[in-house]
């Protein structure tokens, strides 16, 4: 069940209003120049994959850590985070207005020659600029882990996170076209979606208050 929830959140992430509308811009810079060529735009894709991959895994480690040596208070944190998260799918799902959490900034990147180096340290990026919207998510994702206490499971968690975020992505740059019907759908429900994405958060706080 851990693992559906944290694919599952992976995924809405990737829907968030912070990458849904960027999506073209991301898939353009994968891309490059050489517009032809699927192969290099899906080894682009890959690097930004595992770039933001390295860097989740490198928190799932701290958070693992973290529950850890506060194995002693566990309990009061998870109820803690799990408000917390509750508190953030309100907020998503539009029950809630906090205006704070719903500030987004996009991420710009001019680099022309672009190859699985340069879209790594892209993706490194990208999850440190984490806005508001998917840190939700994410946030819900490490507090998973740092209740699991065990870092090897933590890593594979966070690589499930990263799977249903990363795999959209790596889609999308192999049916650019086929799949502009398909962006358009989501932006047209997008508020049902949003919504039902919310839901998933109060149903991870639940989740995490009380297993």
């Amino acid at each position: 069940m851990n693992y559906i929830f944290t694919f599952l959140e992976g995924v809405a992430s990737f829907i968030s209003p912070c990458i849904l509308p960027l999506i073209p811009v991301y898939i353009s810079y994968f891309i490059g120049k050489e517009e032809n060529k699927t192969s290099k735009s899906i080894i682009n894709a890959l690097g930004f994959f595992f770039g933001f991959t390295v860097s989740f895994i490198i928190l799932s480690i701290i958070a693992s850590l973290i529950g850890s040596s506060l194995n002693n208070n566990i309990k009061y944190i998870k109820i803690f985070f799990g408000i917390v998260i509750i508190i953030l799918g309100l907020n998503y799902s539009e029950v809630l207005n906090i205006k704070f959490l719903n500030k987004t900034k996009g991420l710009n990147n001019k680099l022309e020659k672009v190859n699985f180096l340069r879209t790594f340290l892209f993706g490194l990026i990208f999850s440190i600029s984490w806005t508001p919207c998917i840190g939700a998510f994410l946030s819900s994702a490490l507090m998973l882990i740092a209740k699991e206490q065990n870092i090897i499971k933590g890593i594979i968690l966070i690589c499930f996170y990263s799977f249903g975020l990363g795999i959209p992505f790596i889609i999308s740059t192999v049916l650019t076209d086929k799949l502009k019907d398909t962006f358009s759908f989501i932006k047209k429900h997008y508020n049902i979606i949003k919504k039902i994405s919310g839901i998933i958060l109060i149903f991870m706080g639940i989740y995490i208050i009380f297993f």
